[in-house]
């Protein structure tokens, strides 16, 4: 009698958002932390409201929140604006050169 192994489909792909929108997914141990995080990224970006769920059995926290990134908020503003110039171009040292 032979056995037959069920293969597993691939996870569904996750839909990628409309340009100029980023969803972000904040992994934490406390619902507090995800918030304070949320927090920062929308005086920085417009964003739509953040939904939260469990995490895992060890009781985290996850928050999804969607930023549009085509309205930024004064601070992100002022940094893109300036970090568009050509050392941004250039790889950081911390990042593996492509052959």
């Amino acid at each position: 009698m032979t056995s037959a192994r069920a293969t597993p489909s691939p996870a569904p792909a996750e839909p990628v958002p409309p340009a100029g929108r980023a969803d972000i997914r904040i992994v934490t141990a406390s619902p507090e932390t995800a918030r304070r995080v949320a927090e920062v990224l929308r005086h920085c970006f417009d964003s739509t409201e953040q939904r939260s769920y469990p995490a895992g059995r060890e009781g985290g926290t996850r928050l999804h929140l969607t930023v549009d990134t085509t309205h930024p908020a004064e601070p992100a503003r002022s940094w893109l604006v300036t970090s568009r110039d050509s050392a941004a171009d250039r790889p950081q040292d911390d990042e593996a050169a492509s052959a």
